[in-house]
């Protein structure tokens, strides 16, 4: 069945990939971009079925303006996926009070306003599925990705509270975790601190273990996104890549052997 979908951040990777597969399958599909020339190529080859649309999500305005253009453009709005965001990279001590504001600003609030502006139309709907791009950084961290590892723990809080909330109007929320992908997200479209030269050998010593095996081909990822729009009963959590499941098993099994061995203690501090 076709359903209807806003995709943010659809001018490249993950969001371009998801946005010409789904309209392959007949869906349709409303896409943003800040710079909508990015969209051009699906403007002309699926025509109506694709609605392009300029939109930086920093702004709450805009992020409420574009859902209600889409809603009565196609007079629904079935499925959105929270996509756009970026990645910074660097020590925390070399953060910037901009780089840190602005990180969470892209990759938290302006999720945040996407969801927000689209829940009174899904609860009217008594239907919709909002899918938000989190990372196997939201659920474990790695280094040198302090502030970014920081949006995307975020966003895990947010939409596991937010399925909570809205399970009752017939709303599914799903957080998709990627691991590592080969896409530009650590390319042009990342931030870079200045560097302190102390965190050199954490740099090194991270950039090491990033083996071309670490990275999943983001192509991949397209019929996953399909089989999770056209489930039934989606998953809160959708784990993508050979790597994420180990990783995130590991981390976990360390948590909870820490808080095994703490357990006592923490159950004295309750007190009587």
């Amino acid at each position: 069945m076709s359903k209807t979908i806003l995709i943010t951040g659809a001018s490249r990777g993950f969001g371009k990939i998801w946005a010409e597969a789904l309209l392959q399958n007949g869906h349709k599909v409303a896409v943003t971009a800040r710079d909508t020339k990015a969209l051009k190529d699906l403007k002309e080859k699926y025509g109506s079925s694709v609605l392009p649309l300029r939109l930086d999500v920093n702004s709450r305005e805009e992020c409420f303006a574009v859902v209600n253009e889409v809603y009565n453009h196609f007079e629904k709005i079935d499925v959105v996926i929270n996509n756009a965001g970026y990645g910074l990279f660097g020590a925390i001590e070399e953060t910037t009070e901009q780089q840190a504001r602005q990180q969470m600003e892209t990759n938290f609030f302006g999720l945040l306003w996407i969801t927000q502006a689209v829940l009174p139309i899904m609860r009217k709907q008594q239907s919709g599925h909002i899918i938000q791009v989190s990372s196997i950084v939201g659920l474990i961290t790695f280094p040198v990705l302090g502030l970014y590892n920081a949006s995307k723990f975020a966003v895990e809080g947010l939409s596991d509270t937010l399925a909570t909330e809205v399970a009752s109007f017939g709303i599914k929320v799903t957080l998709v975790e990627p691991n590592g992908y080969s896409t530009d997200w650590a390319g042009a479209s990342a931030v870079q601190t200045k560097s302190i030269e102390a965190y050199n050998p954490v740099k090194e010593t991270f950039q090491a273990s990033a083996t071309p095996d670490f990275f999943g081909n983001p192509e991949a990822t397209a019929d996953a996104i399909i089989t999770l729009i056209n489930s039934d009963n989606p998953p809160l959590r959708l784990l993508l890549g050979k790597v994420a499941y180990p990783a995130v098993k590991q981390a976990y099994e360390a948590r909870l052997a820490e808080w095994e061995s703490w357990k006592e203690i923490s159950a004295n501090a309750h007190g009587k």
